[in-house]
């Protein structure tokens, strides 16, 4: 991945910003240009809370090249609270703890590292939401 791609996909990755429907307000995540609702064309930026549940989950033991370092690792599919499943790795959880319906909230952690043009990539990761009892 080159540095320009990656400051093009900075409000994806950092912000959890998509898009919402302007004619049935419909919000999808990662951001597109034609509604997969009502076929509309006419986006606006939306930035999801955050906040959401496992959908689904599994764990990667044989990770691909430059994700070594976190093996194994739980990803999942998230709802999040205003509608969308996205994909993500899960993190500060242990393998015995990830079950569907979990509470996660995205934090941003690093990704990778681009050994060939030195850049570090960071993005969106879900962490179990911490109890108000525990901060």
């Amino acid at each position: 991945m080159n540095a320009p791609h990656n400051w093009r996909q900075q409000s994806q990755r950092y912000l959890l910003e998509g898009v919402q429907c302007s004619a049935c307000d419909h919000r999808m995540f990662p951001p597109r240009a034609v509604c997969t609702e009502c076929s509309g064309t006419a986006m606006r930026a939306h930035r999801f809370c955050g906040g959401g549940e496992v959908y689904s989950y599994s764990f990667v033991y044989h990770p691909p090249a430059g994700h070594e370092e976190f093996a194994p690792y739980a990803v999942a599919l998230v709802r999040l609270d205003e509608g969308p499943l996205v994909a993500a790795q899960l993190t500060d959880v242990s393998a015995e703890d990830v079950s569907i319906g979990l509470r996660v909230e995205m934090v941003t952690r690093r990704v990778r590292e681009d050994s060939t043009d030195g850049v570090i990539v960071y993005g969106y990761k879900f962490r179990p939401t911490i109890p108000p009892a525990r901060r």
